[in-house]
């Protein structure tokens, strides 16, 4: 700590200031405002539910808030950098310091200490904490304010591994319950195995699958055998679950690490074509917090040359670019899920083209 303190100067300190003072203290502006409109909004299913104070906090704000903060972090990091950036140039504060013998680069040092603080709560955040936190507000979301959407899947077809398929005609996400159930087992190209079952459901404590009116067909060649379970149930381990059948879009934000590294690793065995969706997932984890020196090196460049109007200017161009910043996003992430664009590349799509811009920008800005 003496070491830091002796290594930053009154400059820094000032700045580090003003930069994490004014990115807190809008953000916690902004979700204040989103908390209050999403309550008014979500007001009827408090009620409908009978929820006290206490568990609308713990059942879903537990969980929206961080949702709301890491949504909302790479805008309020743009608009807090370009605000107080433009009222230190509006105040001809910047130029007494570039005229001081103080090179440009090194006045971007404390913007970038600061910018590394938050990428490092961001990345911590996406890796810790907020598969967690997803988990309550979509538990409460799919459960209370899309109960009546459509929860059951149909026409599954997945491989299990490089021997086994399996196929069901619909599965209910909210009974964990499947219907017309059939399971191939082969040794290559020749069939070893077929089973069938009117009915398969999982059961949460045992970790086993239950079928029901089941029977089973096996294949030795020219010998075949049948088993039939028409008044019995049978326990069966299988490598699936009834996350692999959900058909909520938010279950993939909501495993942890080890989790969608899993999911990926069966994925490349079963390819059941969300592939794509969780690699985007993995990526975005690991690179969007970077968005921190990016949009901080933008809006420096923006808006450290003083204009006439004061900081309205350089704050409405900073809207716009971090909107748009935001939109870049979206749109990369439909063209990987729906377009095949590779997911690594729609991750790093925008932060390659604002890093150009921002480089762009740093080369016109007053030195």
């Amino acid at each position: 700590m003496n070491y830091i303190k002796q290594r930053l100067k009154i400059i820094d300190s000032f700045i580090i200031g003003k930069y994490l003072g004014t990115f807190v203290y809008t953000l916690v502006l902004f979700v204040i405002i989103i908390v209050i409109f999403d309550l008014s909004e979500k007001l009827d299913d408090f009620l409908e539910k009978d929820m006290t104070i206490w568990e609308t906090i713990t059942q879903y704000y537990a969980g929206s808030i961080p949702f709301y903060v890491n949504m909302l972090s790479p805008l309020i990091n743009f608009i807090a950098v370009i605000f107080f950036t433009a009222k230190m140039a509006d105040q001809t504060e910047i130029v007494p310091i570039l005229s001081g013998g103080v090179s440009f680069n090194r006045f971007l040092r404390p913007y970038f200490i600061s910018a590394f603080i938050i990428f490092s709560v961001n990345l911590l955040s996406n890796l810790y904490i907020l598969p967690y936190t997803n988990r309550i507000k979509n538990k409460f979301e799919n459960e209370v304010v899309d109960k009546d959407k459509a929860y059951t899947k149909t026409n599954i077809h997945m491989k299990i591994d490089k021997n086994t398929y399996i196929y069901i005609e619909s599965f209910d996400n909210k009974t964990n319950i499947g219907y017309r159930f059939s399971l191939d087992k082969f040794n290559g190209d020749i069939l070893k195995k077929k089973l069938v079952a009117d009915q398969i459901a999982y059961d949460s404590v045992k970790k086993v699958w239950k079928l029901s009116n089941y029977t089973v067909r096996n294949v030795d060649g020219l010998k075949e055998s049948m088993v039939y379970g028409s008044t019995l149930q049978k326990d069966t381990i299988l490598d699936m679950k009834p996350d692999d059948f959900s058909v909520y879009s938010n279950v993939f934000e909501s495993m942890s690490g080890k989790e969608l590294s899993d999911k990926i690793k069966k994925e490349r065995t079963r390819g059941s074509g969300i592939m794509s969706d969780l690699l985007f997932e993995q990526y975005k984890r690991w690179f969007q917090p970077l968005s921190a020196f990016i949009l901080t090196l933008i809006g420096v460049a923006l808006s450290s040359r003083k204009v006439r109007g004061g900081v309205g200017l350089p704050l409405g161009i900073g809207i716009i670019l971090s909107f748009a910043y935001i939109v870049f996003n979206q749109f990369a992430k439909m063209f990987s899920t729906k377009g095949g664009l590779s997911p690594l590349l729609a991750v790093l799509l925008p932060t390659i083209f604002f890093g150009l811009l921002g480089l762009y920008l740093l080369r016109r800005a007053p030195k």
